[in-house]
């Protein structure tokens, strides 16, 4: 077994097509509750929580906030964050076991290494290719948040 600290997943992303149907269904189906609304120049949508773990139910204004390999209209799952205490630390593992950032939709986004900035701070790629959210401060709703 590795000593290294276990990161816990977080949050996780879903596109929508109906942001409202799918609050409705994690609110009255599964009992969560709604944390916060996005209402930004790159989607709209929800967020729902457990208390552990940040739903985003996003619907994407725009291809390049989304991300390149989305088609326009894709729902599904969209991506994976990771709360960390040492966000160059954490990026830095990533680059050296081969994920790079991804540029393309942090620069769309506005993010960088900023634990200023809601939510997510950092987007990397991950195993297949899988977009991986990185964060000090974490997400709204979730134990962990750090609302600074």
């Amino acid at each position: 077994m590795s000593d290294k600290k276990i990161i816990p997943l977080s949050h996780v992303a879903m596109a929508s097509s109906n942001p409202e149907k799918s609050r409705d269904f994690f609110v009255n189906v599964m009992g969560w509750s709604v944390a916060g609304v996005v209402a930004s120049r790159n989607a709209n949508g929800f967020y729902v929580t457990d208390g552990h773990i940040n739903l985003a139910i996003l619907n994407f204004k725009n291809g390049p906030a989304a991300g390149k390999e989305f088609e326009q209209g894709y729902v599904g799952l969209h991506h994976l964050g990771f709360q960390c205490d040492d966000i160059e630390n954490m990026v830095n593992g990533f680059i050296s076991e081969g994920y790079q950032p991804r540029h393309d939709v942090n620069l769309a986004q506005g993010l960088g290494k900023n634990p200023a900035k809601d939510n997510a701070e950092y987007k990397m790629n991950g195993p297949e290719n899988i977009m991986i959210d990185v964060s000090e401060r974490g997400w709204v709703g979730t134990k962990t948040y750090k609302n600074n």
